[in-house]
């Protein structure tokens, strides 16, 4: 089991960001996380907020191409669709989440949006029109890598993802003939503003679900938790990740004591060794992040002031 981590024990935090761009996500781009944290921490500084910061450094994940999220996202089976979740929380006990929406470049401000809203989930055309009324525009998220990715794919035999070509067929409820492709993970922040944990999460879904299909990313305790322990954001299966309700279950090894480390090793130790799963951690005193199949992540603590 492959596990790249990083921890960061003090008596005291300053504010800290940290970023994964997804299970099993290239370590070589860890260039991607450290840029969506820098603008994190530059959003804090500026609004004092981990939400914004949360938010800020999750939607930097989302137009990067390289990741499975907002611009970059997992083309469906069918070679057109690209449905993508969504989801934000806070320690104050505030959350909001998109699911299956589409069209739009970022989600997760779709997400941030609904904070205003007395509704915790808006899923499909409900969360598009929503989107738009709240002025975002339209947007492809159709890039020429996951195009490429449906395409080198395209010959699976046998078995694709948790299905038999069979049951997939026969399940099938696409307008265009069946293609078979492999899927991806989400990205996620997690944010420490001295005083409020945050979290969020963006995906584009995984390439072998059905129409509609829903992970764990809009689920509270799933792939998702912040509490005034800490935060939580996981990555990988999300079918496994929400049927365990990953996320709540870990933060509550940090509720018990756990350090960031030991939760990290903990959560990873809580599924099926066939399950792909990634998660980073912040408390009040530290951060880490680990992964089964390597990932690209990182964590950065704010200057402390003079």
């Amino acid at each position: 089991m492959m596990r790249a981590m990083r921890n960061s024990d003090t008596a005291a935090c300053s504010p800290i960001v940290v970023c994964h761009a997804g299970s099993a996500s290239n370590p070589s781009h860890v260039d991607g996380p450290k840029d969506a944290c820098s603008t994190g921490l530059t959003a804090l500084a500026a609004e004092g907020s981990a939400l914004n910061a949360v938010v800020a450094a999750t939607q930097a994940l989302e137009d990067d191409e390289r990741f499975n999220a907002g611009t970059g996202s997992n083309l469906r089976l069918d070679g057109v669709t690209i449905q993508m979740d969504a989801s934000c929380m806070t320690s104050a006990g505030e959350f909001a989440a998109v699911a299956a929406i589409e069209r739009v470049k970022n989600p997760v401000a779709v997400a941030r949006r609904l904070l205003g809203t007395p509704h915790v989930l808006l899923a499909a055309a409900g969360a598009n029109e929503f989107a738009r009324r709240n002025g975002f525009a339209d947007h492809d998220p159709t890039t020429p890598g996951a195009q490429e990715r449906l395409r080198q794919v395209s010959a699976t035999k046998d078995r694709v993802g948790d299905w038999s070509r069979v049951e997939l067929e026969q399940a099938w409820n696409f307008a265009t003939p069946l293609r078979e492709s492999l899927g991806s993970d989400t990205v996620g922040s997690v944010a420490w503003d001295g005083t409020t944990f945050a979290c969020a999460l963006s995906s584009g879904g995984t390439t072998t679900a059905l129409l509609g299909r829903v992970g764990d990313v809009p689920m509270p305790g799933c792939g998702l938790f912040a509490g005034e322990h800490g935060a939580i954001a996981t990555t990988g299966d999300g079918e496994f990740i929400a049927r365990s309700v990953l996320a709540y279950r870990a933060y509550s090894e940090l509720e018990r004591g756990k350090s960031p480390t030991q939760v990290v090793d903990w959560a990873l130790g809580q599924l099926a060794d066939s399950v792909d799963i990634g998660i980073i951690v912040v408390c009040r005193t530290g951060f880490a992040g680990g992964a089964r199949h390597g990932m690209a992540w990182h964590g950065q603590q704010a200057e402390a002031r003079s």
